[in-house]
């Protein structure tokens, strides 16, 4: 019997005019499910290159302002907790439509904020209906043949991925140029775009389980319980995102002090070096197709650990230097921890195909509360103790992330 659950697709000119490929996805669908997880999770960023801006201007001081992107990341994973596992329950085309919808007001309610106190509940608002990311990247992987998934599922979170990262960039450039309320409503129209284009193009999915929503969650726990190779890719990822997020949220605020003065355009630019990271997602799928996740984890992890050590050398170079060191740097832990994520759900999604929205939840919730503590334990290293504790925390926890995948019976837990 067949484990992936049958789909058919609604009437649609994207669907019926794209021609099918050797995998059995069209090249228009499998673009529309990058695109939609790339605007969509895009949201949750656009507030870290604008937060020297934002403070300014609202008044808030730079530990107030670094709760933005914490209660952000926060909404994402109680988002990911409560909402993701619906799209074992309900059509994942009509949770992602309702969640478009959702993100659209709440994007316009930030750029619409007079206060820290607004932006804040908005930020959380964002965060939780942002996870329309976490339905689509389950129904790509659900779409595809077992022997295409790892690629499959890589190529939507290039998608993905560059919208994390060329978020930065864009909101840096538009909040330098036009404001940050800008940009916040420019991002409401892009949402309300990929809502239109999911309903025109976006199949429908049969529910796998008729669970009622209390048993639905705590199925997680059960899942959890079960399957250690699930323990252990959350575990992995969460802590390993801890440092990944203690960077991203403190750069702007880092960079628009002494000695560099930057904006917030020239702090969005180094996520066009961060964006080489999302080369590394379908590259790691093949790789995890053809050798295993498990090498791509602890490689993954490995590169990221060296990245982030290596900026603890930036006193010893003058400030030109310092910046090109941070941008390497960033090339080189973007390409680790999204090489080490897409290894960690070619891993999750093997488990129980029947589970896969719920599998997804668990390995995302473990991901974004390492976010979210990342956004607060970085602005708070920065507050007090400077960079180099930033740097720190980072090189610290990606030591942590590789001691997971290196301890005995990781291999055997896949």
């Amino acid at each position: 019997m067949n484990n992936i659950p049958n789909t058919h697709i609604a009437p649609s000119h994207l669907a019926a005019k794209a021609h099918p490929q050797a995998h059995g996805l069209s090249t228009a669908l499998i673009l529309l499910l990058a695109t939609g997880a790339g605007l969509s999770v895009a949201s949750l960023y656009y507030s870290q290159p604008m937060l020297g801006v934002l403070a300014d201007d609202i008044g808030a001081s730079e530990r107030v302002v670094g709760m933005v992107p914490m209660s952000t990341q926060l909404g994402y994973a109680l988002g990911i907790l409560l909402l993701a596992p619906l799209g074992d329950r309900y059509d994942r085309r009509r949770i992602i439509l309702i969640k478009a919808a959702v993100l659209t007001a709440a994007l316009l309610l930030a750029g619409a904020s007079s206060g820290v106190g607004m932006l804040l509940a908005a930020s959380l608002a964002v965060g939780l209906s942002a996870t329309m990311a976490q339905d689509i990247v389950p129904a790509a992987a659900t779409l595809a043949p077992e022997q295409h998934r790892g690629r499959i599922v890589g190529t939507v979170m290039t998608g993905l991925l560059l919208g994390i990262l060329l978020s930065r960039v864009v909101s840096g450039f538009v909040a330098e140029n036009f404001g940050w309320r800008a940009m916040f409503v420019g991002a409401a129209a892009s949402i309300a775009l990929i809502g239109v284009a999911a309903w025109r193009g976006l199949p429908r999915f049969h529910p796998t389980t008729h669970m009622r929503y209390g048993a639905l969650l705590g199925s997680l726990a059960s899942l959890l319980k079960k399957h250690g190779a699930l323990r252990r890719a959350a575990l992995a990822q969460g802590v390993l995102s801890i440092g990944f997020s203690a960077f991203w949220s403190t750069l702007a605020v880092m960079l628009h002090g002494a000695p560099f003065h930057l904006g917030s355009a020239a702090a969005g630019a180094f996520g066009l070096a961060g964006a080489a990271g999302a080369l590394a997602a379908p590259l790691a799928g093949r790789i995890s197709d053809k050798k295993g996740p498990e090498l791509v984890t602890r490689l993954g992890v490995g590169l990221a650990t060296v990245s982030f050590a290596a900026m603890a050398l930036s006193p010893w170079f003058s400030t030109e230097g310092q910046l090109v060191l941070i941008a390497l740097a960033a090339i080189g832990f973007d390409l680790g921890v999204q090489a080490t994520l897409v290894a960690h759900q070619t891993i999750v999604y093997s488990i129980e195909p029947g589970a896969r929205s719920r599998l997804n939840a668990v390995l995302f919730v473990g991901m974004f509360i390492g976010m979210a503590s990342g956004a607060a334990l970085g602005s708070l290293a920065l507050a007090q103790w400077g960079w180099i504790a930033v740097v720190g925390l980072a090189t610290l926890t990606s030591i942590l992330a590789l001691v997971v995948r290196l301890w005995p019976g990781a291999a055997k837990a896949r």
